[in-house]
């Protein structure tokens, strides 16, 4: 949002200010950023740290997104609407994990962004926790928890070393 502290987001009309970030954080972004990167299809777009409009009141900062490439409309673009995101990633630290974990996945849900993964840490590794949406609850589903190695088929072939994080 223009004129605002870098990674402000706006939850249920309130503005919340992000702490900075871990290196934990940091570097699992870089490894799943980089692997997303690697392995989408040429129609997709990996994005990190942008707001996702979900609503006048919602309007979230993802760690990562993946949007559609038509959603990719120049380079002043601060926001993208949720119908251009096909997966949202949330890295959990300390200061927000009630956002992480329950609040920021429903409006995602509610919004109908097809994909969401919450990534924790768990000492110096990483747990993924992959979630669809299921379009007839409007509520994400649990799908799988990865910890070595996230492997998927949805929504695109995924295979993913996470124990490459303590190399990086």
């Amino acid at each position: 949002m223009p004129d605002l502290p870098a990674h402000s987001e706006l939850i249920d009309g309130s503005l919340v200010f992000v702490s900075p970030q871990t290196s934990f954080h940091s570097v699992i972004l870089d490894l799943i950023g980089a692997a997303l990167r690697r392995l989408a299809p040429s129609e997709y777009r990996v994005r990190r740290d942008m707001s996702v409009i979900l609503g006048p009141r919602q309007r979230p900062e993802p760690d990562l997104t993946l949007i559609h490439d038509s959603a990719d409309r120049g380079l002043d673009v601060t926001a993208y609407r949720a119908a251009d995101v096909l997966l949202a990633v949330e890295v959990v630290s300390r200061d927000s994990e009630v956002r992480d974990r329950e609040r920021k996945p429903q409006l995602y849900a509610a919004a109908g962004i097809p994909h969401f993964w919450r990534v924790e840490p768990n000492g110096r590794q990483a747990t993924v926790y992959v979630y669809e949406l299921d379009p007839a609850t409007k509520a994400y589903a649990l799908m799988g928890i990865h910890h070595d190695k996230l492997q998927l088929t949805v929504p695109f072939e995924i295979d993913i070393d996470l124990t490459e994080i303590e190399r990086l």
